[in-house]
């Protein structure tokens, strides 16, 4: 009952997973975040389709954007929204 208690009170969606709203990431995968976002849009500047963020190895620091809005991540990554990858980027 909690699940369907939980998704009824989402709108039908299931919870927004921690990173989407935690505090800042860590700077350096901040950075890496906006490095992988900045790439991604100088060689395709044609492409219209807006990633919702970035899901990056907290190890490795390499990531891929997200393009679709239920990210699956690994226990070793993180995601990071576009909401906080954008203000660096200006």
């Amino acid at each position: 009952m909690q699940g369907s208690q939980q998704l009824r009170n989402t709108g039908g969606l299931p919870p927004i997973p921690p990173d989407f709203t935690g505090p800042l990431p860590d700077p350096a995968l901040l950075k890496a975040a906006r490095h992988i976002y900045r790439t991604y849009y100088e060689v395709h500047p044609e492409e219209m389709q807006r990633p919702i963020g970035v899901a990056i190895s907290r190890t490795t620091r390499r990531g891929k954007l997200i393009f679709n809005n239920k990210p699956i991540l690994l226990p070793h990554e993180s995601f990071i929204p576009l909401t906080q990858i954008e203000p660096g980027l200006h």
